[in-house]
């Protein structure tokens, strides 16, 4: 941390000394008013095949730039240009670094909820967020229109970055061998035999993760109702289209970070689901044990019978009815001290499942209809029920409810951790130190880089979209990247589900936060809305990659080279589509 801060101060000291430079031009007084000669007499050097006198005008035209700010450093050439986004592009990925750190310090004192579901996501987002803003605010609304490319062309690389190069390079640095587990394919953590092979290395995440690439899909509705009056050539519902794209994108912002804010009751939910599950199946698996035959007929029913004479079996009183002391018999065996449950509890949970009555009893009836809605569950659940009928089957149901169930419970752990981390006033005040320096950074030098992304196109005649797309995002998501491959390569499927993750929840907030600024600054400065081709391929690697995540858990190695492809292909369809085929 001492070292980056030097680097900054180094790099600022060179930008102010750069700004302090001055020039100083010698006119020869017997020469016309509007030339200049650097006072060497041309009669005196022989001929010249180009004259060495420059007329006034030629030289305020080539070499006049407007300083950011009336001090910052400016040049009109290509290679002054491309060493300032250099240096404003560091300067922009060391506000990013300080904000990750801050939030992640301020995550250890406070722990997740607010902190983690919503102030976390927005400060990850907030330097493309105001790379965004700026490059429309300032100026007339000519020049806003000129320089709101780079900020589209930053959305749009951020976006495409994080789901083709920096999603491929975790695939291929996270890889492990593919086994079979049953009828599925999983990675083997820590085991990295076999190479690179295209079929038989690859990395596993979970569940949740494919739940975070759905939701990543879903923010893409935005973009779509933006489109809506291009899509019907129509001229006249732009602006209006604008406004109702921001109230949507509005309201998908505030829909995440409640769903962020929630996440640990959401976890306490699937922790109960997951009990009852374990519940269910030991029940399921007592009853294949204790029954006088199959639990399904040959056409695929419940067999009553089997069950009736099971019910017979537990009512030892034979009053037609099953107390909490019979069915507390029926489930001695089931091992819940793995699930930190008693046969107490397991009882209560079939009572208040089975007991239509509400009379703490089960009737034959209930009991009947208790078993086969379980039955039916599993099934659904779970498999054939061919399967279900198998002890193995049960088995093997019961390990993974205990598996999920401790996977759970080391989340749950590691939130209380961070919520009994240590409260000093040193974290606290580094905590906020990171976070506002990193903020003050972002904001005073997001309108440099945009200047100079401008004045290099200016000066090498390559459009603005394009300089953006490739650059920017490698100064504002350097530190996420870096972060994800670091995790991935630890090859675990814990550290693989967390990395893709964040890379999902990353660009969800691309698509509500950052495209909520800028949909704002397009409506209240009135301009034109004119990104076709550059908003498909938002959607094209959107949603290719969010469904293609969102339906499978494991991804071999082929799959880096999809998404590698994509890269290119997004540079080469914006420039078919705008320059080739004039949709822009």
């Amino acid at each position: 941390m001492v070292a980056r801060y030097r680097v900054l101060l180094c790099s600022l000291l060179l930008l102010l000394s750069a700004a302090a430079v001055q020039s100083r031009r010698v006119v020869d007084p017997s020469l016309p008013s509007d030339q200049i000669s650097d006072g060497v007499d041309a009669g005196s050097r022989g001929h010249w095949d180009q004259p060495y006198l420059i007329t006034r005008s030629f030289y305020a035209a080539s070499d006049s730039c407007d300083q950011t700010y009336g001090f910052m450093p400016c040049t009109t050439t290509w290679i002054g240009n491309l060493f300032l986004i250099l240096v404003y592009g560091y300067l922009m990925y060391i506000a990013a670094t300080f904000l990750s750190s801050g939030s992640e310090l301020l995550l250890e004192i406070l722990g997740p909820g607010l902190i983690g579901g919503l102030f976390l996501p927005i400060l990850g987002a907030l330097p493309d967020a105001l790379l965004i803003l700026v490059s429309g605010l300032s100026g007339s609304t000519a020049t806003a229109q000129e320089q709101v490319s780079v900020g589209m062309g930053l959305l749009a690389g951020s976006t495409v970055m994080l789901l083709t190069v920096i999603w491929g390079s975790c695939i291929i640095v996270g890889k492990c061998d593919l086994e079979h587990d049953g009828a599925d394919i999983v990675a083997v953590d820590k085991a990295d035999t076999k190479g690179f092979s295209v079929l038989g290395s690859g990395v596993t995440t979970d569940k949740p993760t494919s739940w975070a690439a759905g939701i990543m899909v879903i923010s893409v509705i935005p973009f779509l109702v933006v489109q809506i009056p291009q899509i019907m050539k129509s001229t006249s519902g732009r602006h209006l289209a604008v406004l109702i794209a921001l109230v949507v994108s509005l309201v998908l912002l505030v829909a995440y970070c409640l769903y962020q804010v929630f996440q640990p009751w959401i976890q306490k939910r699937r922790l109960e689901y997951n009990i009852h599950r374990h519940i269910m199946f030991g029940f399921i698996r007592h009853v294949k044990k204790r029954s006088l035959g199959k639990l399904f007929t040959d056409d695929g029913e419940v067999d009553e019978e089997m069950v009736k004479k099971l019910f017979n079996s537990i009512d030892e009183d034979k009053d037609g009815s099953l107390s909490a002391a019979e069915l507390k018999a029926l489930i001695i065996g089931i091992n819940f001290e793995d699930i930190d449950f008693d046969e107490d509890d397991a009882v209560s949970k079939i009572i208040a499942d089975f007991d239509r009555s509400n009379n703490s009893k089960l009737e034959l009836g209930e009991f009947i209809d208790g078993v086969k809605r379980w039955l039916g569950r599993a099934v659904n659940g779970k498999g054939s029920i061919a399967n279900l009928g198998t002890m193995k089957f049960l088995d093997s149901a019961l390990d993974q409810t205990r598996r999920e169930h401790a996977s759970l419970i080391a989340g749950d752990q590691s939130d209380e951790a961070s919520e009994g981390a240590d409260n000093s006033k040193w974290i606290s005040l580094k905590a906020t130190l990171l976070l506002v320096l990193g903020t003050v950074i972002a904001a005073i030098f997001a309108d440099p880089l945009v200047d100079a992304v401008d004045n290099f196109s200016d000066a090498t005649s390559i459009p603005t979209f394009f300089i953006s797309f490739i650059a920017l995002p490698l100064a504002t998501n350097s530190s996420e990247a870096v972060s994800a491959i670091i995790f991935a390569s630890r090859k675990k499927k814990r550290t693989a589900s967390l990395t893709f993750s964040e890379l999902y929840g990353a660009v969800t907030m691309n698509n509500v936060l950052c495209l909520s600024v800028f949909l704002a600054l397009v409506y209240v400065r009135g301009l034109t809305w004119d990104f076709t081709a550059e908003v498909l391929v938002i959607l094209i690697v959107c949603v290719v990659m969010g469904l293609f995540a969102s339906l499978r858990t494991t991804f071999p190695l082929w799959t880096s080279f999809i998404a590698f492809l994509l890269y290119p292909f997004s540079l080469a369809l914006v420039y078919v589509l705008d320059y080739v085929l004039g949709w822009s």
